[in-house]
This record gives C-alpha cells, sequence and structure tokens, in this order.
C-alpha cells in the first residue's frame, strides 16, 4: 500500500477547506446538498484527477464484491463518460486516492549523485602503494649516490691526538653551536626544551582540520621558523667553523667538514 506523506494530505485538505468555504459564500443552498455533488464537482473541488476518484471508487466496489458499473455514479453515465474500468486488488491510499510513488518522494531523496569529500583513504592499496613508492627512491638515490660519492671509514679513534677542530656529527652540531653562543643550561636545555614544547601544543593550538597551507598559517609558520633557526645553526658549524671550532670562511682557509 502506498503510503502519502503527510504535508500532501494536509495540503489537500486545506484546498478542500478553502473551496467548501468559497462554495459556502457564493450558493448557501448549495452547502446542505454537498453529498448530492457529481464526480465532475468533487474532482473540481479537491483539484483530484477524475480518472483517479473513478479508478479508486471501482477498485473499493471490486473489493467489497459489488459490481465495478454499481461504482460509477449515475451522472458520470448519464453524462456519456465511459465507465472506469480498474485491475482487483489496486493499492489504494487514505481516503481511497491512488498516487504514483514517483509523483510524491522527490529524486533528490532517493538518490546521491554528489560523492560527499572524505578525509579518510583505505591503507591498501592508497597508502602502502604510496609509501612502497617512496622507499624504492629512496633506495635507488642512496644507490646512485654512493656509485659518484666516496665515503670511506676513518682511522680508529686515538685519545692521544684528538681532531682539531672537534666537530659533533651533523645533526648536533646545532647544540654544538649554540654552545658557542650561551651558558651550557641556557644551550642544551632551556631553548631545545621551549623549541620542543612549543612544538608539542602546535596541534592544540592550531585546530584547524583543513590541510590547506593558506589556511594553516600557525603551524606552518611554527615549523618553518624551527627548521630554519636549525638548518642555519648547522651549515655554520659545518662549513664555517675551524680549527679551535673558531669561525673561518670556508673561500679563504678552508672546508673543515667530512661527511
Amino acid at each position: 500500500m502506498t503510503e502519502i506523506p503527510e504535508h500532501l494530505l494536509k495540503r489537500a485538505k486545506e484546498a478542500k477547506e478553502r473551496a467548501a468555504a468559497s462554495s459556502g459564500d457564493a450558493a448557501p443552498a448549495a452547502s446542505s446538498d454537498a453529498g448530492a455533488q457529481t464526480p465532475e464537482q468533487a474532482a473540481a473541488a479537491s483539484k483530484i484527477p477524475q480518472h483517479l476518484l473513478d479508478r479508486a471508487k471501482a477498485a473499493r466496489s471490486a473489493s467489497a464484491g459489488t459490481a465495478v458499473e454499481a461504482a460509477v455514479p449515475a451522472a458520470a453515465t448519464a453524462a456519456g463518460g465511459a465507465v472506469a474500468t480498474a485491475a482487483p486488488n489496486a493499492p489504494t491510499g487514505p481516503g481511497g486516492h491512488t498516487q504514483r510513488l514517483l509523483t510524491v518522494v522527490k529524486s533528490g531523496s532517493i538518490q546521491d549523485v554528489k560523492s560527499a569529500p572524505v578525509d579518510k583513504v583505505h591503507v591498501w592499496p592508497h597508502l602502502l602503494v604510496v609509501e612502497f613508492v617512496a622507499a624504492l627512491a629512496v633506495t635507488a638515490f642512496l644507490l646512485i649516490f654512493s656509485i659518484f660519492v666516496n665515503a670511506p671509514l676513518l682511522e680508529l679513534a686515538d685519545f692521544n691526538a684528538t681532531p682539531n677542530p672537534s666537530k659533533a656529527p651533523w645533526y648536533f652540531l646545532g647544540l654544538q653551536e649554540l654552545l658557542t653562543m650561551f651558558h651550557p643550561m641556557v644551550a642544551g636545555v632551556t631553548l631545545p626544551g621551549f623549541a620542543l614544547i612549543l612544538l608539542i601544543l602546535a596541534p592544540y593550538i592550531d585546530k584547524n582540520p583543513s590541510n590547506k597551507p593558506e589556511k594553516r598559517k600557525f603551524a606552518i609558520s611554527i615549523m618553518t621558523v624551527h627548521l630554519m633557526f636549525w638548518t642555519v645553526l648547522v651549515m655554520i658549524g659545518s662549513f664555517f667553523r675551524g680549527p679551535g671550532f673558531n669561525f673561518v670562511f670556508p673561500w679563504e682557509a678552508g672546508l673543515f667538514f667530512e661527511l
């Protein structure tokens, strides 16, 4: 059985009330004889097509065991209208009215042609394929780099002969450079700790979920300042520090840096 939405029933009821009120104002005597309206008048008042009314009445007569012809009003037969025939067991809605489903339900509620954007993808194959390709690219770069760049092992360390200058590995040269500028407590604990805490708090300060760089100015600015500051310190310690860890120009005193 086809269900008719409530808003359509309410709209039909209001239309009937308005039609009854207007007909009562124009002809008060006709309101007392409302039960004698012809199907054409009822269809005009309710704005329901005549063939739907005839088909509904025929279906009710057939289900009750009466003849289909008895359900057709005599006025419609006298006017020369054809007798409406309907298949038995036709589905009817409230009030005996029938409507097609597609005329009631909007297409937008049963089909959605627009895909909603999501911020999640499947691990396989989307994520793992990208990671595998990246791993292959890094492996190929290291292979080609090792062919053209010679990086032999140094001699065994001799504690009686300390090299001059004595430099930390490149990833610690930033801290070693800070030690030449500040107190060890400041250079080794305070400044690095402050930078790490700021990076940890950055996601909680900037809660914007967007992936667009122009909408994540705070997070990008913090990370850019951190990387630039550390890169400058590493470059100074690598290329501009000579014997005694003194500041030198590499194009004058030479390059005191080993891979």
